[in-house]
């Protein structure tokens, strides 16, 4: 089964690329995400299950996809996001966020993003990279390292505002 043929099982018409899936699904309100599907960010592969099937989606290889979901009180382990099922806490919320490279400083991400009704914003950046994140939501803030390596998470959810 490829992916197209997987989506279409869930009513959802398959966008002309990866990139444009993940925000599709990502961006899904709650209550229409479809069950049965799990979509996994992986760091090389959007991963795609139902049921027994099973299908990878790559991911472009110079780059590198991060969820996010900041917090006040509440929150959950993870490491592989995933689209359909992660929740994080701070649904429809402005935050600043600056994302800087720790070997030279170059600024990747400087602006004001809303999470999504799920809790979670996305940035696609550079692979390779030791990264240092801030988040401020007006009130409070946090500072955290990220990175975007092969052996890093590609969901964030340890990013506490205080």
């Amino acid at each position: 089964m490829d992916a197209e043929s997987m989506l279409a099982e869930f009513d959802i018409a398959a966008p002309a690329n990866v990139e444009d899936l993940i925000e599709q699904l990502q961006s899904q309100p709650l209550a229409e995400r479809p069950a049965g599907l799990m979509a996994s960010v992986r760091v090389n592969e959007l991963l795609l299950s139902s049921g027994d099937d099973e299908v990878g989606v790559p991911l472009p290889t110079d780059d590198f996809h991060l969820s996010v979901a900041p917090y006040l009180n509440d929150t959950h382990d993870c490491y592989f996001h995933s689209l359909t099922t992660c929740v994080g806490e701070l649904a429809d919320q402005e935050l600043q966020v600056t994302i800087t490279d720790d070997a030279n400083n170059e600024v990747f991400l400087d602006e004001t993003v809303t999470t999504f009704e799920n809790g979670f914003f996305d940035v696609w950046l550079p692979a390779g990279r030791e990264l240092t994140m801030r988040i401020d939501d007006g009130e409070n803030t946090a500072e955290v390292p990220v990175g975007t390596g092969t052996d890093d998470p590609t969901c964030v959810t340890t990013v506490q505002l205080s």
